[in-house]
């Protein structure tokens, strides 16, 4: 007897309340639960603060109509994954999807490459789950905040010549030879290295000298906050968030990233970053390993951090990542956003004003999809004449071919 196995399906999806998420109905997660589903009962004093897509173990999807796991339902089924993803991922989604509202700043961190987070998490499996990189894609769904890579070397030394608090916690030592390597000068260090130089001694600054610097400059700041230039009103922003937390300096060598809807910044390895505010779509390697540098009371691993960073200095420009255009069918507008990771890729779908039909091309890998906008009846050769409704906040799952 064969049995004819769904190849599309609903899904019910994990929410996660972590205190920096939006409250209420201000946080798009939220929404987008209510729209698919009005039973659902949103408490104004909670956090939503992220949905989960996918079958990681600690907010793993189910599926809607049988309430099975979707882990389950692809190991008894692991051809939907396609050959090569099965293949190469041990039967495993290789991908976690989720959506973000963030209200307030999530820490400054790091995922290390392949290679390192293996070595930490042989070395301290405690702070390091599993032994597996965590590159990252965030997609603005709205105006969005975040921290990513370092600045363009001249605007860190301004920083660092101008703010009397930032160079006493750095040391005079260290900023003279970093200014010296970004104007050139005979013998200097080169930028990276005097740069990975500043940064140490930041992190490593006694943390009382920190607090106590960190107070100073933001009271110094406050006589005139309203006039003050965009970083100062940045570092004043995050104070009142985490004060006395070393990540409000750091923020003075990071770039500060304003994503407009559509708009993206792809976290490859050792690229220091932090969410400060809005609503994101992301998609990252199924893994939890992260080496935080500040924003957050979670264990800062100083001396890993130091070593690991990508200290190449880039514009903001030059941090955002420039999705493919593509005509798709029907002149439907397609977005594909594709790193050069194995783990996965996105594309953004948006069909034009009275369009009505829309078939998705057919690749070789298990996906995710989530409707943010409209809705349709999905039809599939595996449904029969049976199609599924979907609305904002609706989740597919779909199998590969």
């Amino acid at each position: 007897m064969s049995v004819r196995v769904e190849k599309v399906f609903q899904l019910r999806c994990e929410v996660q309340t972590y205190a920096w998420g939006k409250r209420g109905t201000s946080s798009e997660v939220a929404s987008l639960i209510q729209s698919a589903d009005p039973s659902f009962s949103i408490d104004e004093e909670q956090t939503y603060a992220e949905l989960w897509m996918g079958t990681h173990p600690r907010g793993a999807s189910v599926i809607a109509k049988t309430n099975t796991s979707l882990e389950q339902w692809i190991s008894q089924n692991p051809e939907c994954l396609g050959s090569k993803v099965m293949e190469r991922f041990s039967g495993k989604l290789p991908f976690l999807f989720k959506v973000l509202s963030v209200n307030i700043s999530l820490s400054i961190q790091a995922h290390p490459n392949k290679a390192l987070a293996e070595e930490l998490h042989r070395r301290d499996a405690a702070h390091y789950a599993d032994s597996n990189h965590k590159p990252e894609m965030a997609i603005a769904l709205s105006a969005f905040e975040g921290l990513c890579g370092f600045r363009p070397a001249a605007e860190i030394a301004e920083h660092l010549q101008t703010t009397a608090e930032l160079q006493a916690v750095v040391g005079t030592d260290n900023v003279t030879s970093f200014v010296q390597a970004v104007h050139g000068s005979s013998g200097a260090l080169s930028t990276a290295v005097s740069l990975q130089q500043c940064f140490a001694a930041l992190m490593q600054c006694p943390r009382e000298t920190v607090r106590e610097k960190l107070a100073s400059l933001e009271s110094r700041l406050q006589t005139d906050a309203a006039s003050q230039p965009p970083a100062a009103r940045l570092f004043l922003r995050l104070y009142k968030q985490f004060p006395g937390d070393v990540g409000c300096f750091a923020i003075f060598f990071l770039n500060h990233m304003k994503l407009k809807p559509g708009e993206a910044m792809f976290l490859g390895p050792n690229v220091p970053h932090a969410y400060l505010y809005g609503d994101c779509i992301e998609c990252m390697a199924c893994s939890d390993n992260t080496v935080r540098a500040g924003l957050t009371p979670k264990f800062i691993d100083v001396p890993t951090l130091c070593a690991m960073l990508d200290y190449r200095c880039r514009t903001v420009d030059e941090n955002k990542f420039t999705p493919v255009q593509q005509g798709g069918a029907g002149g439907a507008g397609v977005s594909v956003y594709d790193p050069a990771v194995p783990d996965f890729s996105v594309l953004r779908v948006e069909l034009a004003a009275g369009e009505m039909d829309y078939t998705l091309p057919l690749v070789d890998s298990a996906s995710i999809l989530l409707t943010v906008q409209g809705e349709a009846d999905a039809y599939s050769g595996s449904l029969g004449e049976e199609p599924i409704y979907v609305t904002r906040g609706t989740v597919l799952f779909i199998s590969a071919g």
